[in-house]
């Protein structure tokens, strides 16, 4: 079952192994790769999904692809990576951390001079990857905690937990940091249609984790806050640029109009990899996706046949509605763009 020290993804004996998510809450299933094409797959269908989560597993696809390379020269294992890198890169648009896993390991692998030790170096420096993030959650997790009170409940949309990173998690991780600081907090997560990642992971994780979870649907954000069932949010982030405007499963920005009308703290939990500094917001990508996920559950029908589906993945959270975000290095506040600009100085 699900605890915080349970893999998403990992790298084991020249295999990348997942925990296919689509299969959750009903079964936890196991998958291993061994061809970069597959984690391609996994990534464009949500086996795997969260955008950390998506960084390590693009960087383990290349460790994958520098396994299967034919190459005998440096040029030709370079040229084979570059394939991979732009299969696995065109895999989901929106999520920053994929470039930032692709590049990083297209990086170290230009930096080595023959074909093995390339391929010993991409691998290496994939699993860094893997450990570095679940270090890097809990040092986030431990500067959000500090942003809550005992007591509170806290509310939380979409899957920002273990099953969204390597392990621990980014939003889910504050909140584990939370009670792992003695306080006594309770969830609220949305079920976040329509994949239902808030019913299907979220709950499962926390209910697992021990916690006070209640499940609402996403329609009962609104009703939530005004009765007073809510004292803070807490969310994730797929990407997030420099003047703070933060790009997050569909329904966030919903979500933060709601808390900045009931006067309730909205926050963002990301690592730095999340950031881009360089896009600005109107340029950001927005996945679109299949009208299936929409018109029924499962095999189940729930709408009329050749009916017009708008089914974008994510939306903008304006930084004027966003009380913080919480990273590794610290909590950016308001104006975003100095604060953010000063997490990344000190890093």
């Amino acid at each position: 079952m699900i605890d915080s020290s349970l893999r998403t993804v990992e790298w084991k004996d020249n295999k990348v192994i997942m925990i296919d998510q689509t299969k959750l809450p009903n079964q936890l299933v196991f998958v291993e790769y061994t061809d970069y094409n597959q984690v391609a797959d996994a990534i464009r269908t949500l086996v795997v999904r969260g955008a950390p989560a998506i960084g390590v597993s693009g960087a383990f696809g290349l460790a994958l692809a520098s396994l299967q390379s034919k190459a005998t020269t440096k040029e030709q294992l370079i040229s084979d990576l570059e394939k991979a890198r732009k299969i696995l890169y065109e895999t989901r648009p929106t999520a920053v951390n994929l470039k930032w896993g692709l590049d990083k390991i297209m990086n170290i692998a230009n930096s080595g001079n023959t074909v093995e030790q390339i391929k010993q170096l991409v691998i290496n420096e994939s699993k860094n990857m893997a450990e570095d993030d679940i270090q890097i959650n809990k040092t986030m997790g431990k500067n959000g905690s500090v942003l809550f009170d005992n007591n509170d409940t806290i509310m939380t949309h979409c899957n920002a937990g273990a099953l969204a990173t390597v392990a621990y998690g980014t939003a889910l991780g504050v909140i584990r940091a939370t009670r792992e600081s003695g306080k006594n907090v309770k969830v609220i997560a949305t079920e976040t249609r329509p994949i239902q990642q808030g019913s299907r992971l979220t709950a499962f994780e926390l209910k697992h984790d021990g916690f006070d979870v209640s499940l609402i649907p996403d329609t009962a954000v609104g009703y939530s806050m005004a009765n007073g069932l809510v004292n803070k949010v807490v969310v994730g982030a797929d990407r997030i640029v420099r003047t703070g405007h933060v790009f997050n499963k569909i329904g966030t920005y919903q979500v933060a109009t709601m808390a900045k009308q009931h006067k309730i703290p909205f926050y963002v939990a990301a690592p730095l990899s999340t950031f881009d500094m360089i896009s600005d917001a109107k340029d950001v990508i927005i996945e679109m996706r299949k009208g299936t996920e929409v018109t029924g559950i499962g095999d189940k029908k729930t709408a009329p046949d050749d009916i017009n589906v708008i089914n974008p993945a994510f939306d903008m959270t304006p930084p004027e509605l966003i009380s913080g975000i919480i990273t590794e290095k610290g909590v950016a506040k308001p104006p975003y763009e100095e604060s953010i600009k000063k997490l990344f100085e000190a890093n």
